[in-house]
C-alpha cells in the first residue's frame, strides 16, 4: 500500500469498517488518507487509524476519480479462462493481494444450464474464520463472475475445510508481501482440495 497526503473529505461517504465489515459513514470535513487504489474501490485511514474501504463511485468524496473498475467484459463467447481472469480483480481489502493469488479460490466448475448459458460455482476461503469482510469478497466475486458473457447465475460458497494456511498463496504473493518462498506448504491432504491459479 502506498499512502498519499492526508485529505479531508469533500461530502458524507458510506465505507466499510476493515476487517469488522461494518457498514458506516464518514462526514464530509473527516481527516483521511487513501492507503491503496483498486480496481472498484479505495482502501483509506481515518481517525485513530481505523481502515476502511470505500467504492469508487465515492471517489469525488476523495477528490479522486474512479480507479479504473474493470470494463465490463466485451460481448463474445464465453470461455473458462474469463472466470480466473475476473477472480484476479478481486483483492482481500486487508492484504493488498489479489484472492487467486492468495490461494483463496479452491474450485470453480461451469454448469450448462437450458439455452447456452452458463451457471458457475465458486468454493472459496478466507484468511480468516469469521472474517467481517466476507460478504463483502463474495458480493464482488459473484459481481464480477456476472459480468461475462452468457452467465446467469453465480453461487459462491465459502469454506474453511481445508482451512487456508499462508503456503497456500503464489510464489508472487509470498514475493510481495515478504514471505520467504519455502514458507509453509499447504496443511492436510492436499488431494481434498485444488487450489485455482
Amino acid at each position: 500500500m502506498q499512502d498519499t497526503e492526508p485529505i479531508l473529505l469533500d461530502r458524507d461517504c458510506e465505507v466499510i469498517q476493515i476487517p469488522s465489515g461494518a457498514r458506516s459513514r464518514l462526514m464530509a470535513g473527516t481527516r483521511v488518507q487513501v492507503l491503496e487504489s483498486a480496481p472498484g474501490s479505495y482502501t483509506i485511514r481515518a481517525g485513530q487509524g481505523v481502515l476502511y474501504r470505500v467504492d469508487a463511485r465515492d471517489g469525488g468524496a476523495l477528490r479522486l476519480s474512479a480507479p479504473e473498475a474493470g470494463n465490463p467484459v466485451a460481448p463474445e463467447r464465453f470461455r473458462e479462462e474469463m472466470i480466473l481472469e475476473q477472480l484476479k480483480k478481486v483483492r482481500d481489502p486487508e492484504i493488498p493481494v489479489n484472492i487467486v493469488d492468495l490461494g483463496l479460490i479452491y474450485s470453480s466448475d461451469v454448469l450448462s444450464l437450458e439455452g447456452g448459458a452458463k451457471k458457475i460455482e465458486i468454493r472459496m476461503s478466507l484468511t480468516a474464520p469469521g472474517c467481517g469482510m466476507s460478504d463483502v469478497i463474495k458480493g464482488e466475486v459473484k459481481s464480477r463472475l456476472e459480468q461475462l458473457p452468457e452467465v446467469t447465475e453465480v453461487a459462491v460458497e465459502v469454506v474453511f475445510d481445508p482451512p487456508w494456511n499462508a503456503g497456500m498463496m503464489s510464489e508472487a504473493a509470498k514475493l510481495q508481501l515478504g514471505f520467504d518462498l519455502d514458507y509453509g506448504a499447504p496443511q492436510g491432504n492436499s488431494s481434498a482440495f485444488t487450489i485455482i491459479r
